[in-house]
């Protein structure tokens, strides 16, 4: 092996390797170096240059001695100059005293500024080449790949031939295998035509610049350019169409052996594993993070939402490289790594003995009461506002339902663990089929269709389901958005609508083939269960992860909470809840409403609810509330009786103050109002009545008040500093504004594919084996133990004289006549921003604006934070599940731009 300095830019002899030239963006030249290696397979007996990124000498200078390397490779038609951030960012951790790793960013051979030999490179001998000029450097001690496109599966032949050395493994954006009889990416499938392949690839910068202009947001036109430096002319190129032409196609190619025997290896390995992805990628999409997932079930995966195929140029990548190094394979190397700050395992003998959420259905198989009431609509179709009575299904109905469709979907080859998205709304049909999945273990996949088109699609990409289970909206919408899985429709469909929509079967079919069919053994308290999206009022909708364990925990805090028994009756207009009946054994009803709008529940829908129930518990959600107190003049004699026999009301889902739970508690004058706090990661973590908000009207505290934990959970506060941030010791300590912690039985797995998402809501939390979560709400503790919520962390506003929180000046504002709801948000500058108030008020604003002088006059006197400005709006803007949680953010952003002087228009 030799290796020179050579002079930079100085021009290549022969095709031999040169270094780039000075002066490219956040490339440092030091790092550059050409290295020649004796040949392999095609090269044997020959010699060949490589250029390489190589932080070696940069260590060398701090006399540091590396734990071992990272090995990254580049794919098509980049070069290693994709790796700049992790090369520099490996001696920036090692000078702050991190563990120090080699990085070496190869230019793989007739690529970047390696030696363009004009030899055909197939796959096996890329991979044999890497292993060339890994010897060549006599690289010793534990090694870590790193490969983006088809650098990845380089990386990952290397991997597979080097079990001695391999540490771990990480990927960006790559493909190991490409399922038969799936065409592949339609831009791959373009540039490989024949007669384009040497015109968009060598010829012309055509595939370069499409690859260059998937970046979002677009490259900086200097980085642009130093990505283009070592391809400026045809001859450069060639690598380029080479590359291309070398994607298997399909079994008859070449290189189709070597991928498959690098996929079989893959599949083989034990050791850590990291994928960071941008789902936004046309060509290495979530089809192909699915195979390597299910390759290596044990890495950790993180989605980063809205990027795309240049992901090391969108998101931070290097940060989260050394992250995960150093909590995954410090103890493996001997370094001494931080502790990680993912929660550890929740054993099920923890919790008690576990009993299965579906065994109470199983108990009443021989009853023929009533189980499940569907109002939405009856047995002929009709709405239940006709003289046709409600459905009805009765616990033997139910679970001979869930059985049969259980065994059939194991018949059709469901397994454990294969993913089912569920697009049916709430009633008989989606309880049976969520029960029927419990039961065989396959994970069901709620994203309700109040995330809308857009927000469904990317829950149910991310997911990946093997299965979509739907009504002919959801099916239709599988269709033409092409999310994943294979097809079973709720309801039988006609023939050709069902090839149409590529519909595989149907649900009824399903059930007559379990009719004869066995089922499976029980799944365990550990194995996954669920994946419930969040509401997406806080940033795209993230899949949080149950298991079977911490389901039936959820069921049991409810039920010893509230004190639920099968003659209850359970009244449920709030999604999450809809489902809960036949595990808790009691009768459920779900009125009529689109249940993905709770503003479309009315009083008289509740009310009919109740009486067709008998029940005496209703669950709303605080928009279903609002639209409840305000339709309640319609109510008749027969309805007020039906609610007066209601026990208890909870409404959850967004802090409900006490003027709504009044409101309510006026129709159903006997009942306790309950307003559970929780999130779809932890569905029940504290408790309040009406009489306690009530008879702590007068407390100094600010914020909502929400209760004390439940049960055996816990809550902690974590400071906020002079910076908003959430920086304190966990603690109970009252009065403390900080960031609300949370613990319990209940709590979700993890969040699915979000890795670094986990890691953050893992943050500090305490070291007492349990496991904690950070919600990102804002809140303190009283003297006497209870939560007080008071906003969102994001929407904290760092003024002059430190953090101030919205929810305790929004309330004082909401007590002015005129105003129905308020937000409080930030402008201007972080630490000089100054409060602005945004309400909505009765009767609505004819057009946003600022508020006429006397409304302003009388928000300002009402509350004690000072304010810059009051602001009008026909409807503050909420998130879409709930309607009720205010986009600060975005009525922030809003807010700058007219007081900036734009014409307002709606937020």
């Amino acid at each position: 092996m030799t290796s020179s300095a050579a002079a930079a830019g100085a021009p290549a002899r022969s095709g031999r390797a040169q270094v780039p030239p000075p002066g490219l963006p956040g490339l440092d030249p030091r790092f550059s170096r050409i290295v020649t290696v004796p040949g392999r397979g095609t090269d044997a007996g020959a010699s060949r240059s490589w250029h390489l990124l190589d932080s070696q000498p940069a260590l060398d200078e701090l006399g540091l001695t590396p734990v071992g390397t990272i090995l990254a490779v580049h794919g098509n038609p980049t070069w290693s100059y994709l790796w700049r951030s992790v090369v520099s960012g490996s001696v920036e951790a090692a000078r702050t005293g991190a563990p120090a790793w080699r990085v070496i960013a190869v230019d793989q051979l007739e690529m970047g500024y390696s030696e363009r030999t004009g030899i055909r490179r197939p796959l096996a001998q890329r991979v044999q080449d890497l292993g060339a000029l890994t010897d060549a450097l006599e690289l010793d001690g534990d090694v870590v790949t790193l490969g983006h496109d088809w650098g990845g599966v380089v990386s990952l032949g290397w991997a597979v031939d080097h079990p001695e050395q391999l540490a771990g493994v990480m990927m960006l954006n790559t493909a190991i295998h490409h399922p038969e009889g799936v065409p592949i990416p339609a831009p791959l499938r373009l540039a490989g035509a024949r007669g384009v392949l040497a015109a968009s690839t060598v010829r012309t910068t055509a595939f370069l610049d499409t690859t260059l202009s998937l970046a979002s947001p677009a490259l900086d036109p200097a980085v642009r350019d130093a990505y283009r430096a070592p391809y400026a002319s045809a001859d450069r190129r060639d690598g380029i169409g080479g590359f291309v032409a070398d994607i298997p196609v399909d079994a008859r190619h070449e290189s189709f052996a070597e991928l498959e025997r690098i996929a079989a290896g893959v599949a083989a390995l034990t050791v850590p594993a990291l994928m960071l992805w941008g789902p936004r990628d046309p060509i290495f999409g979530d089809r192909y993070l699915d195979d390597l997932v299910t390759r290596l079930p044990h890495a950790d995966v993180h989605r980063f939402e809205g990027a795309g195929h240049m992901i090391a140029e969108e998101r931070p990548v290097a940060d989260a490289v050394f992250a995960w190094l150093g909590e995954r394979i410090g103890e493996r190397i001997g370094t001494d790594a931080a502790p990680s700050a993912v929660n550890p395992a929740s054993p099920a003998a923890a919790a008690g003995p576990f009993t299965p959420i579906f065994r109470a259905l199983q108990t009443r198989a021989d009853d023929d009461s009533t189980a499940v009431i569907d109002m939405t609509r009856s047995a002929a179709g009709t709405t239940s506002n006709s003289a046709t009575a409600p459905l009805r299904v009765s616990w033997r109905q139910l679970n001979t339902r869930v059985r049969q469709i259980a065994a059939g979907l194991s018949a059709m080859g469901v397994q454990r663990g294969d993913r089912v998205s569920l697009l049916v709304p709430p009633g008989p049909t989606l309880s049976a089929i969520v029960y029927a999945c419990l039961r065989i273990g396959a994970v069901v996949v709620v994203a309700d269709a109040g995330l809308g088109v857009k927000g469904l699609t990317r829950a149910v990409r991310g997911a990946w389901p093997d299965v979509i289970i739907g009504e002919l909206p959801g099916l239709t919408a599988a269709r033409v958005l092409g999310w994943p899985g294979l097809r079973i429709s709720a309801s039988r469909l006609p023939r050709l609508t069902a090839a149409a929509l590529g519909v595989a079967t149907c649900l009824a079919d399903v059930a007559a083939l379990g009719a004869h069919s066995d089922l499976p053994d029980e799944p365990g308290a550990d194995d996954p269960a669920a994946i419930l999206f969040t509401s997406g009022s806080t940033g795209p909708a993230k899949g949080v992860a149950y298991t079977h364990g911490q389901l039936a925990a959820l069921r049991d805090v409810l039920a010893a909470h509230f004190g639920v028994t099968a003659d209850t009756g359970l009244v449920t207009g709030f999604a999450p809840f809809a489902l809960l009946g036949p595990a808790l054994g009691t009768r459920s009803a779900t009125p009529d409403m689109d249940v993905s709008a709770p503003r479309t529940l009315t009083a008289a829908s509740v009310a009919a609810a109740v009486r067709a129930s008998d029940a005496r518990m209703v669950f709303l959600s605080p928009a279903a509330v609002l639209n409840v107190v305000a339709t309640a003049g319609s109510l008749t004699d027969a309805d007020r009786e039906a609610l007066a026999r209601v026990d208890a009301f909870l409404s959850t889902g967004a802090p409900v103050g006490a003027p709504l739970l009044t409101s309510i508690g006026a129709l159903m004058p006997n009942a306790t109002a309950h307003t559970p706090y929780g999130m779809t990661e932890c569905l029940l973590v504290t408790d309040v009545t009406l009489d306690e908000i009530t008879a702590a009207t007068d407390a100094a505290d600010s914020g909502v008040l929400v209760g004390a934990p439940i049960g055996a959970n816990r809550v902690r506060i974590s400071a906020l500093d002079a910076d908003g941030r959430a920086t304190g010791i966990p603690s109970e300590d009252p009065g403390v504004l900080g960031e609300v912690l949370i613990s319990a039985a209940h709590l979700k797995d993890h969040y699915d594919r979000l890795w670094l998402t986990d890691r953050a809501a893992a943050r500090d939390v305490p070291e007492d084996g349990a496991r904690w979560h950070r919600t990102g709400d804002i809140g303190h503790l009283d003297a006497a133990g209870r939560l007080w919520i008071e906003g969102r962390l994001p929407h904290v506003i760092v003024t002059e004289d430190g953090p101030l929180a919205p929810v305790g000046p929004e309330q004082q504002i909401e007590r002015v006549d005129g105003v129905r709801r308020a937000a409080v948000v930030g402008v201007g500058p972080h630490r000089l921003r100054q409060a602005v108030s945004v309400v909505e008020t009765v009767p609505a604003a004819s057009r946003p604006g600022l508020a006429d002088p006397a409304l302003t006059e009388a928000v300002r006197a009402a509350t004690s934070t000072p304010l810059a400005a009051v602001l009008a709006v026909p409807a503050l803007p909420t998130d879409i599940r709930h309607n009720s949680k205010i986009d600060r953010t975005r009525l922030s952003e809003w807010a700058e731009r007219v007081l900036a002087g734009e014409r307002p228009v709606a937020p």
